[in-house]
């Protein structure tokens, strides 16, 4: 997920540059091809290694995940097309100052505080994803599927480095972390068709019935892993991105769109990344699990290790490996950049910079355990669900509130910094499916949906209430 192009002028804007709290004047705006170069590189990185191999393991079939990741993407490009950059280039306003607007200083500073904590965890498991390519030369034991605790002092010491090293850059200012990415991404996403095209053939891959064959019919999921269906790779796939489209992460991007048509790049995104490379990493992954190291793990009632480093080593050797590295990487900076922006906001104090080092402490921290990667199809489904509700927020009043009467960016009409009517409209939404999934065992990207939904619905009911109440 490295952010590229005009990401750093998207980012600094947020960090307190130009437009943080104004619309973006015509004269900045940018054309189409500025966000295809940067969604392309975006959604190919270390996210990728991890998140294909783990479909693998959840027992998918051939038609589950070529045709559900076909399908589940295609909802996601719509929601960024007809959600996100249309309300992006209607307003032109960060999602951060937009939501102040509407919901107040003190309840956004809520949000910023999940959002920082999120992102340090996401980039945590991007670290996780750089130590086990690091691991490979010098022979470390790779963390299992079912690893929650580190399992040496060599992992801890290799994991401490990289976030060391990655923190650093990424204290030194948007500028490094975007310039970089600029070079890597393209390596990256040629790595991932050479790992995909190098899998085929090791796997005697000649015909597309060959390719078919791969998964067949699926299986049983592996040991600690849940059986994913169609509907679990479409909902999933479509909610990988929730907090950047239907969440409207993204309209701090968009709204330098001179057009929402802007919003159909995404497309490069997600079939770039989220099809070819999700699918080149499992191919990796189905290589290793002929192998007899894999076949002892598994007759031993155990998960097979989950490890990107040696499944692209297998591939690719040295250049496997330093792809790997520079995935993670360039997943993590910029993923801890935004971390530091969303601390700043309720730190203002601290310098980008120190606040950036606490992100990038927090999420180094949480690179030790491999729980939050290998847990990444569960993590980032939580992610979306907590955040994804904040959106629909902003998407019902614009949509809804003159038909339903409702005054438009209320805390700042009404000049409150906490907008009862929003908070109740999140924490019901969130709580009542929350509670749902855990009791009923329901996977958690199949409530996000009626969880956004529900925010929205009831945002415009109490808004209803307490605007009639306060006038």
């Amino acid at each position: 997920m490295s952010q590229i192009n005009i990401e750093e002028e998207v980012i600094e804007g947020i960090a307190g540059g130009e437009f943080e709290r104004e619309p973006v004047p015509s004269s900045k705006l940018k054309g189409w091809k500025s966000f295809l170069g940067m969604y392309a590189g975006e959604h190919a990185a270390g996210t990728e290694f991890m998140i294909g191999p783990l479909f693998l393991t959840a027992g998918v079939s051939a038609f589950d995940l070529i045709i559900g990741l076909l399908l589940g993407n295609l909802l996601a490009v719509l929601s960024w097309r007809y959600l996100t950059a249309e309300i992006a280039v209607k307003n032109r306003l960060t999602l951060y100052f937009q939501l102040e607007k509407i919901s107040g200083k003190k309840l956004v500073t809520g949000y910023n505080l999940a959002n920082g904590i999120l992102f340090c965890f996401l980039a945590g498991s991007m670290i996780t994803v750089s130590a086990t390519a690091v691991g490979v030369p010098l022979n470390m034991e790779m963390p299992k599927l079912t690893d929650t605790m580190p399992n040496g002092m060599t992992w801890i010491v290799i994991v401490l480095l990289i976030g060391a090293v990655i923190s650093f850059i990424a204290a030194r200012g948007y500028d490094t972390v975007s310039k970089a990415a600029n070079w890597m991404s393209p390596i990256i996403v040629v790595a991932f068709m050479a790992c995909g095209l190098v899998a085929l053939n090791q796997l005697g891959v000649k015909s597309l019935s060959d390719f078919w064959n791969i998964w067949g019919e699926g299986s049983e999921p592996f040991p600690g892993q849940i059986k994913y269906t169609f509907w679990h790779v479409v909902i999933w796939s479509w909610f990988a991105n929730a907090a950047m489209h239907v969440g409207m992460s993204d309209l701090s991007v968009f709204r330098f769109a001179k057009k929402a048509n802007s919003g159909w790049t995404t497309a490069a995104g997600m079939y770039v990344g989220h099809y070819m490379a999700w699918i080149a990493a499992a191919l990796l992954y189905a290589v290793y699990l002929k192998t007899p190291e894999a076949q002892a793990f598994l007759s031993n009632g155990e998960a097979p290790p989950v490890a990107p480093g040696p499944l692209a080593n297998n591939a690719l050797g040295i250049f496997g490996i330093i792809a790997v590295v520079l995935a993670g990487w360039t997943t993590a900076n910029p993923t801890i950049y935004r971390a530091g922006l969303a601390f700043q906001a309720i730190l203002p104090k601290l310098s980008t910079a120190k606040v950036t080092i606490l992100a990038g402490t927090i999420a180094t921290i949480a690179g030790i355990f491999p729980a939050f990667a290998m847990k990444l199809l569960g993590f980032v489904a939580l992610y979306g669900f907590i955040l994804a509700p904040f959106g629909a927020i902003i998407v019902f009043e614009h949509f809804f509130a003159k038909k339903y009467n409702i005054i438009k960016n209320y805390a700042e009409f009404a000049g409150i910094a906490f907008n009862k009517a929003v908070f109740y409209a999140w924490l019901i939404s969130f709580g009542l499916f929350y509670v749902i999934s855990l009791k009923f065992d329901v996977f958690l990207s199949f409530v996000t949906l009626p969880a956004w939904l529900l925010c929205g619905i009831l945002f415009l009911l109490f808004s209803k209430y307490y605007q009639k109440s306060s006038l």
